[in-house]
């Protein structure tokens, strides 16, 4: 495959590497990367967000060991985290291993499509704003709202992302001046990450999706950006990405300690 000039490789490194470099660690923010290991944890966000595993390739006889550790880091901080089963995972059954250590989990889809190849037409009824500090604290609550989550951690860190003037964006979708929906993206070089895409449970059906992704499109594309990726949860956004025309990339495997 290959989208605006980028291989599948290359599609692959936007959608699951380049993230890193981009990634706006809060002040407790602890990061543990070497080859076959990467870790975030940050005890302030006790409910998902910037903690995580990934690239982890262990050898059979260690893997349950580190498993269990891990769980028990993330346990004592109580810590809600992911760990990313990618194909390149090992040992081969890590996923199997994850499950039997109690994680559950969630299938995604690594989803990319050329920005110029994308028709997206918003619902004429629902604005979307790009959020400043005005609209800030309206956007994380509907943000919280919508993942029935605590807005306090997110406040603080999207003041902090706020003040550094980096690669993330967020925006806000209004019906008649009330918050629906919020998403993000993380512009890079060559390519922009959406994510984070949430619609209010009442508003879902009309098409507050479909405006959110508008309006991002149309903010990469003013940046000069050919390319979007994106991790879509397979039973929920996947099926309409790929109907609007985002192709597959990879199929993950999320598990969650919770």
């Amino acid at each position: 495959m290959i989208l605006a000039g980028l291989t599948h490789d290359e599609l692959l490194h936007e959608a699951l590497v380049q993230p890193r470099s981009a990634r706006a660690d809060f002040p407790d923010t602890r990061v543990t990367e070497r080859p076959g290991w990467f870790q975030i944890l940050t005890p302030s966000f006790r409910t998902g967000g910037l903690n995580e595993v990934a690239g982890a390739q262990l050898s059979d006889d260690e893997a349950d060991a580190v498993i269990a550790r891990t769980l028990a880091e993330y346990a004592a901080h109580d810590v809600r985290f992911r760990w990313i089963v990618t194909p390149d995972s090992r040992p081969k059954d890590l996923g199997e291993r994850l499950a039997r250590h109690g994680m559950s989990v969630e299938q995604v889809q690594v989803m990319a499509a050329a920005v110029a190849d994308l028709a997206v037409e918003p619902p004429p009824d629902i604005e979307v704003v790009e959020v400043g500090p005005a609209e800030l604290d309206t956007y994380v609550d509907t943000v919280a709202a919508g993942w029935s989550t605590d807005p306090e951690p997110l406040r603080a860190y999207l003041r902090f992302v706020s003040a550094r003037r980096g690669p993330h964006h967020s925006f806000l979708a209004l019906d008649a001046g009330r918050p629906v929906g919020a998403a993000d993206h993380v512009a890079f070089t060559r390519s922009a990450l959406f994510m984070g895409a949430v619609v209010l449970p009442e508003h879902r059906g009309r098409g507050v999706y479909r405006a959110l992704l508008a309006a991002r499109l149309r903010h990469v594309a003013a940046a000069g950006l050919r390319v979007v990726t994106t991790h879509a949860r397979a039973t929920t956004s996947a099926p309409i990405l790929a109907h609007l025309g985002f192709a597959t990339l990879v199929e993950l495997d999320y598990y969650f300690n919770r």
